[in-house]
């Protein structure tokens, strides 16, 4: 028996080939079976799903979500019941000092995935940027202990290296990371931006399966130069380190990828989503998708970018709907036509295709509403972004209904027959 079976949808599962429509069967959490025409009466629930994109949940691989006691963190509850998120992956929001709060009041709540990479800095991000200033935070000993308490958690490194980050201290933070990832046997990721230290410089601490996250930032002097990838950049992607987009509020440049994907580099995909980000431009993993669509990643690209290849790269057991896999499936209309998507500089290209999630379901469990807490004080918000919280909050509050007519309520509260009454 079947606890639930998915009827009828478009299957599409890079990771095991699959394009086709199917059914697909869930039992105790896992997927149990995927092929066309299941029996019906084998399961105990049933979803009936034509005409809708059926995919692996989704991986972001470059969120933040140590919400409530960071500058950047966001709560993914709210979010990842109506995208399809079923693994976030926390890039480095907690560092060995706040690494068990990341556990007992986010992973662990969780209905879903979380796993983080243990950020090189003790204090991770509490503070907007600078948590490179004091050297003696960044304890390469202390990180690798609280690291292997939770070895389960961990699935990597993060750094930040950019000029208002590290200060003064150019490279150091970067050694200190590049020999932490080492001690610990995990992928290092470090993110780009306004320079020095430039991506040239930090090129040399990276191996195979480490991972440079903001690859299509705009700000970078040395990624893209006259419309074609640099040589450092063609280097290191010929050396096998990965790209990650990490779209943020300020990281993602249209002309940037579009240069990256004409030279064959096609970069994981995520949202880089925090507490700034989540207004927009970037506003969630399904928008970005588009926008990735709309540069001319094709869709089974595109969902690659989102499933089995951030799943890889960390060691993931996610992002496929192959027999034996955590039930982890995040259910899509997807609207064909041209869909206007903007950059976080103003370029406007047209998606091809809009993603609306219509279910998500972690370990074989349908993810319930939930509403968004308002803004913290110290996010600016434009006006425009003001009126739409506002009119968000509008909506949840009516959509509550109260019914008022007696008929409303008759499978509860059935009326005497007639000749019962008095």
């Amino acid at each position: 028996m079947w606890d639930l079976l998915l009827r009828g949808g478009r299957v599409v599962d890079p990771a095991s080939g699959r394009d086709e429509t199917a059914d697909v069967a869930v039992r105790a959490g896992r997927i149990a079976e995927v092929a066309a025409g299941l029996p019906r009466d084998r399961a105990a629930q049933e979803a009936d799903v034509r005409g809708k994109l059926v995919l692996p949940g989704l991986v972001d691989a470059h969120t933040h979500v140590l919400h409530s006691s960071t500058y950047w963190g966001v709560d993914p509850e709210p979010i990842a019941w109506r995208t399809g998120v079923t693994t976030w992956i926390d890039a480095g929001s907690a560092g060995a000092y706040g690494l068990d709060g990341l556990r007992r009041f986010v992973a662990e709540p969780a209905p879903f995935s979380v796993r983080s990479l243990i950020n090189v800095s003790g204090i991770g991000l509490v503070g907007r940027t600078g948590e490179h200033h004091v050297l003696e935070n960044l304890d390469v000993d202390a990180a690798a202990a609280v690291a292997a308490r939770h070895g389960d958690l961990v699935c990597g490194v993060k750094a930040r290296m950019d000029s208002q980050t590290v200060g003064v201290h150019g490279l150091e933070p970067l050694r200190r990371a590049a020999a932490l990832a080492k001690r610990l046997d995990k992928p290092l990721m470090v993110h780009i931006g306004y320079g020095p230290p430039h991506l040239a410089d930090i090129a040399p601490f990276l191996t195979e399966g480490d991972i440079v996250t903001h690859c299509a930032t705009g700000v970078a002097a040395d990624l893209v130069v006259d419309g074609r990838p640099t040589d450092t950049l063609a280097r290191l992607r010929d050396s096998g380190v990965l790209l990650d987009l990490g779209h943020g509020s300020g990281a993602f440049d249209f002309d940037v990828l579009e240069a990256e994907l004409a030279a064959g580099i096609v970069p994981i995909i995520s949202t880089d989503l925090h507490i700034r980000s989540v207004y927009g431009p970037a506003f969630d993993l399904p928008i970005v998708m588009g926008k990735a669509m709309a540069a001319g990643m094709s869709l089974t690209d595109t969902v690659a970018a989102v499933t089995h290849r951030p799943a890889g790269a960390f060691g993931l057991p996610a992002g496929t709907l192959r027999p034996g896999a955590a039930a982890d499936i995040a259910v899509f209309e997807a609207r064909e036509g041209r869909f206007p998507v903007v950059d976080v500089h103003g370029g406007s290209r047209q998606a091809p295709l809009r993603l609306t999630n219509t279910a998500t379901y972690a370990g074989g469990r349908l993810l319930t509403p939930r509403a968004a807490e308002p803004p913290p004080v110290w996010v600016p918000l434009s006006a425009a972004q003001h009126r739409a919280e506002e009119q968000r909050h509008e909506q949840v509050r009516s959509a509550v209904r109260y019914l008022d007519r007696p008929e409303d309520f008759d499978e509860h509260f059935p009326r005497p027959a007639a000749e019962d009454r008095p």
